[in-house]
């Protein structure tokens, strides 16, 4: 489990992908402190399992389904990624709660200004659309940002400085694919409420569950 707050920005040093082999190694500082074997780390908001380490760098695999979801495939050597340790028991949870298990990725069809902060405008694919909602949370490339505004197939996010300069999205352009990972809660209300019929769920239900 993750928060979307990026601890550092890491860089890739080796990135084998093909039919039988997705293997990952990227440079880090921050994260490597008390990094092991086996431990998980988020990888633009993707969630590996650490399986080699030196001094400077650790090594991950990638699961073929994790290339599907993902934008990892897109990735080279030198290239920036987000990275964030798993959330230990007692941490602060600054951010929203990120499984680190990516819905599908957006387009960046628009980046404006507005007073100190970037908008950026993302489209997003089916999968993700229900879990669009006004000052919901959601994660892109492992960022945890407040969704503003919601358009059709697409959504709106504010980045401040600080967000822009701490993790990779100051340095994505118009057209970059991005990973996104829906709100954690609202699956789980949404997979509750789709066995149901619709007629089911009635004011005096809502009481029964505590919603109203």
């Amino acid at each position: 489990m993750f928060t979307g707050l990026v601890e550092e920005i890491g860089h890739v040093v080796r990135w084998q992908h093909g039919q039988s082999t997705n293997r990952l190694t990227i440079r880090a500082a921050k994260v490597m402190e008390d990094l092991k074997i086996d431990d998980s780390i988020a990888v633009n908001g993707l969630c590996l399992t650490v399986t080699a380490l030196t001094d400077t760098t650790f090594t991950a695999d990638v699961m073929p389904e994790s290339m599907r979801r993902s934008n990892l495939g897109e990735l080279g050597v030198g290239s920036p990624v987000n990275l964030e340790r798993a959330l230990a028991l007692g941490d602060r949870l600054g951010g929203h709660l990120v499984t680190g298990h990516i819905d599908g990725t957006g387009i960046i069809n628009r980046i404006t200004e507005e007073g100190n902060a970037l908008l950026y405008e993302i489209t997003a694919p089916p999968e993700v659309a229900p879990y669009l909602v006004p000052k919901g949370s959601i994660a892109v490339d492992g960022v945890s940002l407040t969704i503003a505004s919601v358009r059709d197939s697409s959504f709106v996010v504010g980045v401040i400085p600080h967000t822009a300069r701490a993790t990779t999205i100051g340095q994505r352009r118009v057209g970059d694919r991005v990973n996104l990972e829906g709100d954690l809660i609202g699956k789980y209300v949404e997979n509750f409420l789709k066995g149901r019929k619709q007629s089911e769920i009635t004011l005096d239900w809502l009481r029964e569950q505590g919603f109203a």
